[in-house]
C-alpha cells in the first residue's frame, strides 16, 4: 500500500498540484473551429448543420459538443501520469439517474462515447469547468460558480480518500442508490433534497412506455414508430436497410450472455428509425429498433448508437479495442456500478461500429438551470463523489488519493483551472459564432433534415 501511495506523491513532481491550476493556451494550439469541422468528416453530412446549430445555442452547449477541443488543450500539458478509465466528457450534464438491472434507480456518470484510459485529472477538470461555463447561463454569481467548482473537487477528494481505504471488492460493489441519496439529502446534501426527490420521481416515470407512448402507434396489431423528421426518421423495413439491421441484431444477440440472448430471441423486429440525440453526438447514427414479443404491448425499444474513435486517443494512445463499440461498452462497465443488462456492441460488415442499449430506461439528468444556487453546489459535490467512485473501480484509488492529498491544495488548483479554462471556452465560442456569421460553419435552418435519407451505401450509410 505504501508503494502505491508513493506513486501518487511522485506524481506531484511530474505535475505539482499548483501547476494543475494554471492554464494558458499553447503557442501551437490548433484553431478550435478547425477541430470541430474535422469531426464532421465522421458524421452524416445532412445532420452536421443541426449539430452546429445546437452547439451555437450558448457557451455551455458549445462546451458540451467541444470535448475534442479541451482534450487537445489538456493533452498539451504535463499530466500526473496516474491513469484510470476516463469518461472523456465528464461535464455536469453527463451525470444522472438510470435503472440498475434490479430496477432500482442509481446515480452515476452516464455518457461514455469518449471513454478511454487516461490521466484521472482530465475528467475532474472538465467537470469543474462545466460549472464555470454553465454558471452565467443559470444565474450563478462568480462566487457561486467558485463554490460549485470547489464542491466538485471536494467531493472527488473526499470520495477517492474513502475508496482508497476500502477493498477493491468493496469499491466494485459500491453504488449511489436511492437509499444513499435519501440519507445524503437529509445531511450534507440538504439543499439539493427537493431536487433529488423530484429527479428520482421523474426517473421512475421515464420507463420504456414513456418512450413507446410518445414515439409509436399501433397499426393493425403491430407497433410502429411515428415519423417525425428530422428528429425521428422512420425507415421502411425492406431492402438494404432491413438486411443491414438484421445483420446488426443477429450479431448483437449472438454476442450477449445466454440468458439475455434467450430473452431477446423471443422478440422480433417490427420497426426501425433514426433518432437525433444530444449535442456533440448529433450527426452520428443513432438507430431506434422496436422489438415486439407476444403482442403489441410486449415491446423492447433499443438504441443502436454509432461509435467512432474517442477524442482522447490522439493524446492517450489508441484504444486497446479494435472495435469502438466494444471500447464504449467496456469503459462503461468498468466505470459504472450498475449497467444496462442489454448493453452490447456489434461491428457489422459495414464500416460503422455500434453499441446497443435500452432506450431511456429511467434515464434522467437533473436540470441544473432549475436548481437554486445552493442546490447546484450540493449537486456538484455529488457529481464529484460519483466520478471518484467510478475512477476507483478502474484505477488505483490509493495512488490518486495520495496525489490529491487531504488539504485544500487540490481543490484550489481545480478551481483556478476551471476559471482559467472557462475564459478560453468563451473565447472559442466567440470565434465559433463569428465563423457561423461568415458562413464557414453551416448551421442550416430549423427545418433542415426533414427530407433526410439515410441509406446503406452513402455518407449516411450504416
Amino acid at each position: 500500500m505504501s508503494k502505491r501511495a508513493d506513486q501518487g506523491k511522485q506524481a506531484r513532481r511530474r505535475q505539482p498540484r499548483s501547476a494543475l491550476g494554471r492554464y494558458s493556451a499553447a503557442i501551437d494550439r490548433p484553431e478550435s473551429v478547425a477541430v470541430l469541422l474535422a469531426q464532421d468528416e465522421q458524421r452524416v453530412a445532412a445532420l452536421t448543420p443541426m449539430r452546429h446549430r445546437r452547439m451555437a445555442a450558448s457557451p455551455f452547449s458549445f462546451y458540451r459538443g467541444g470535448a475534442a477541443i479541451m482534450v487537445g488543450d489538456l493533452g498539451a500539458r504535463p499530466s500526473t501520469g496516474l491513469h484510470t478509465q476516463l469518461c472523456g466528457d465528464a461535464h455536469v450534464a453527463n451525470f444522472g439517474l438510470f435503472a440498475a438491472p434490479d430496477r432500482t434507480v442509481v446515480f452515476d456518470v452516464n455518457d461514455f462515447d469518449e471513454t478511454n484510459p487516461g490521466p484521472f485529472e482530465w475528467d475532474v477538470l472538465r467537470l469543474a469547468t462545466s460549472f464555470t461555463v454553465a454558471g452565467p447561463e443559470i444565474g450563478l454569481s462568480r462566487a457561486q460558480m467558485r463554490d460549485a467548482a470547489w464542491a466538485a473537487a471536494r467531493g472527488y477528494r473526499e470520495q477517492i480518500d474513502r475508496q482508497s481505504r476500502s477493498s477493491d471488492l468493496a469499491n466494485w460493489y459500491e453504488r449511489i442508490n436511492v437509499g444513499f441519496l435519501d440519507a445524503w439529502s437529509k445531511g450534507e446534501g440538504r439543499a439539493a433534497a427537493k431536487t433529488l426527490k423530484h429527479s428520482v420521481a421523474k426517473a421512475d416515470t421515464r420507463d420504456i412506455w414513456s418512450a413507446v407512448d410518445k414515439m409509436t402507434k399501433v397499426v393493425k396489431g403491430t407497433r410502429e414508430l411515428i415519423n417525425q423528421p428530422p428528429l425521428v426518421l422512420r425507415f421502411p423495413l425492406d431492402g438494404g436497410a432491413a438486411e443491414r439491421l438484421e445483420e446488426i441484431m443477429h450479431a448483437y444477440v449472438a454476442s450477449m450472455p445466454v440468458d439475455r440472448a434467450e430473452l431477446l430471441g423471443r422478440y422480433r423486429i417490427v420497426d426501425m428509425g433514426h433518432k437525433v440525440v444530444g449535442v456533440g453526438s448529433v450527426g452520428l447514427l443513432a438507430l431506434v429498433v422496436l422489438l415486439q414479443g407476444r403482442d403489441e404491448n410486449d415491446v423492447i425499444a433499443l438504441q443502436a448508437k454509432q461509435a467512432v474513435s474517442s477524442v482522447l486517443e490522439p493524446f492517450t494512445g489508441e484504444s486497446s479495442f479494435a472495435d469502438h463499440g466494444q471500447r464504449v461498452v467496456v469503459g462503461q462497465q468498468l466505470m459504472q456500478a450498475a449497467t444496462d443488462p442489454l448493453l452490447g456492441w456489434v461491428t457489422p460488415r459495414s464500416a460503422c461500429s455500434f453499441y446497443l442499449r435500452q432506450l431511456r430506461d429511467k434515464k434522467y439528468a437533473p436540470d441544473i438551470s432549475r436548481m437554486k444556487p445552493t442546490a447546484v453546489v450540493d449537486y456538484a459535490l455529488l457529481c464529484g463523489r460519483a466520478l471518484a467512485r467510478a475512477h476507483a473501480r478502474a484505477g488505483d484509488p490509493i495512488a490518486i488519493s495520495a496525489y490529491v492529498g487531504k488539504g485544500h491544495s487540490f481543490m484550489k488548483a481545480v478551481v483556478d483551472f476551471a476559471f482559467g479554462y472557462g475564459e478560453q471556452v468563451h473565447l472559442d465560442y466567440q470565434a465559433y459564432t463569428e465563423e457561423i456569421a461568415r458562413g464557414r460553419v453551416d448551421i442550416g435552418a430549423e427545418d433542415d433534415g426533414r427530407h433526410l435519407v439515410i441509406t446503406t451505401d452513402s455518407s449516411g450509410r450504416f
